[in-house]
């Protein structure tokens, strides 16, 4: 665990609390608790405190959506970097409960899922479509630095350069197909960003939302399904899930459109 710098403490509220290291995010953010308040604090170096400022209008503007998550508490911007303070969602995250829970859970993180993909996105201000995924994929290639072990398993061993080549070759048709159906995505809608009550086991909210933004719905459903087949015990579980999801969202999947964006996610994560 990563505890503040002194630079990086001096951004946290001067107002004694004890704050807990949880862990470092990907992006090497130090994320810390203050159990008493029920809140959270993310601090960054100076270089990050803009995509750090992005996160923060997004909860901001999610807040006024009535979908349950974070809200804003407190900003703080230095030369040394920025603190984001946001008040704590309640539950526990869906990728901690056994399967047995997360199978109760199932229908109403379906449902927050299909609520959240509901708001019209012509009142999002942030994008997340091709149009960002795809330069930021090409970039993380180019550079050397795609996380391998985020791919599937059956790709992980193909060059990211071929993976990156096969998404260019179906990128015109899904561009396509994200003008005709784009909607409010998470981002990173995987279950250790869907909190669940632990006694009633119904979704409570979304966390990290530093992605948020206009995509389309593939963009969120196929990342939740891939991730919560590491909490199924078997593939016959899986499949039953996926069929679950898709009745109560309302579609019939699409696996074109699932198996390109499952190629797609990882390669937005550079290492």
């Amino acid at each position: 665990m990563k505890e503040p710098t002194p630079m990086q403490a001096d951004l946290l509220p001067a107002d004694g609390a004890t704050w807990s290291s949880i862990t470092i995010g990907e992006s090497g953010a130090t994320v810390l608790h203050d159990r008493e308040s029920a809140r959270y604090a993310k601090l960054v170096p100076a270089e990050q405190a803009a995509e750090l400022a992005g996160e923060r209008d997004r909860i901001r503007w999610l807040e006024q959506t009535g979908i349950p998550g974070p809200s804003v508490l407190e900003w703080r911007r230095t030369d040394d970097g920025a603190c984001l303070v946001t008040r704590a969602v309640p539950g526990v995250p869906a990728a901690q409960l056994d399967a047995s829970a997360l199978r109760q859970a199932w229908p109403t993180i379906t449902a927050l899922v299909r609520e959240l993909h509901n708001i019209p996105p012509a009142t999002c201000p942030f994008d997340r479509g091709l149009a960002t995924m795809m330069p930021l994929a090409r970039t993380t290639v180019a550079a050397n630095r795609v996380q391998r072990d985020f791919l599937p398993e059956d790709v992980q061993h193909v060059p990211p350069r071929a993976i990156l080549g096969q998404l260019e070759d179906e990128l015109a048709r899904n561009l396509r197909r994200e003008s005709n159906e784009r909607v409010v995505c998470h981002g990173d809608l995987c279950l250790p960003n869907i909190l669940v009550d632990p006694d009633t086991l119904r979704a409570s909210g979304l966390v990290d939302l530093g992605r948020l933004g206009r995509a389309d719905p593939y963009a969120d459903i196929a990342l939740l399904l891939t991730n919560a087949r590491e909490s199924w015990p078997d593939e016959l579980t899986a499949r039953e899930a996926d069929h679950g999801f898709a009745e109560g969202y309302g579609i019939d999947l699409d696996a074109d459109r699932l198996g390109f964006y499952q190629l797609l996610d990882p390669l937005t994560w550079p290492r």
